[in-house]
């Protein structure tokens, strides 16, 4: 089979491209009983609830759902469904760069997130920005701003974030936006990889017909003790875009 006909995102979780077990496979999540405890927090943009775009996203995860493969992903809730902003701390990650200089790297995680959310108050963001889908992946959707200023403005938030927490990504610049569905359990064999590029092509393109800008709730500072659920702590300053000129 030509592997080169596959959309790298795609071939990244096949088994003959990338045999690698799945980088949060055992910490984050199992095989069976799904999600493992992973406290942490993060900043992210919720799907507005009732939403036509999380009607519509709840349809394309039901595609996935349908896969033959299916059950080698563990997928998140509906209600769970976020882009990541800006990546938090974990507790079972704490390294230099991953963590706050000023801060002493065996705090505990629940007095993490009263002392990151009170330097954020009063954080001016670097403006709205809208979004959209641009790709699929088996894990979920990737997303970026609609056109070249609301991509300028995602990343420019990033800047203000780091310098408030305290710590710098090495893919501060290079995170990319996502909403994810599902984790992998086991990647996939070649023979299934067309049947999932044409999903993928389809979630995308229906998705960029019916709901070109995603209904995003503004950035919010949450809490979570697994991939189920993320309390929102801080919202975060976020004004109504206004109507382009």
């Amino acid at each position: 089979m030509d592997l080169s006909q596959f959309s790298p995102d795609l071939l990244a979780y096949a088994k003959s491209r990338n045999p690698a077990p799945p980088p949060h496979f055992g910490t984050r999540y199992r095989a069976r009983g799904g999600f493992l405890p992973e406290p942490g927090n993060t900043i992210v943009c919720h799907v507005a609830k009732a939403s036509q775009t999380q009607a519509l996203l709840v349809e394309a995860r039901e595609r996935y759902l349908a896969m033959p493969e299916a059950d080698q992903f563990v997928f998140t809730p509906i209600t769970s469904l976020h882009m990541t902003l800006f990546q938090g701390v974990l507790d079972n990650r704490r390294q230099p760069q991953l963590w706050p200089h000023d801060i002493p790297l065996g705090t505990p995680i629940e007095e993490m997130h009263g002392l990151l959310a009170g330097r954020l108050k009063g954080l001016s963001g670097a403006g709205p920005f809208r979004v959209g889908v641009v790709a699929a992946r088996p894990s979920g959707l990737l997303v970026d701003g609609c056109t070249a200023q609301d991509r300028k403005v995602m990343r420019a938030w990033r800047d203000p974030l780091s310098e408030r927490l305290g710590y710098r990504h090495a893919d501060h610049d290079t995170y990319p936006f996502h909403i994810t569905f599902a984790y992998v359990i086991e990647r996939l064999d070649d023979e299934a990889l067309p049947r999932w590029q044409a999903m993928l092509s389809e979630v995308v393109n229906e998705l960029q017909r019916r709901q070109p800008v995603l209904e995003l709730d503004p950035p919010a500072f949450c809490q979570f003790d697994d991939m189920n659920h993320f309390h929102e702590l801080l919202p975060l300053d976020f004004p109504e875009p206004k109507d382009p000129q």
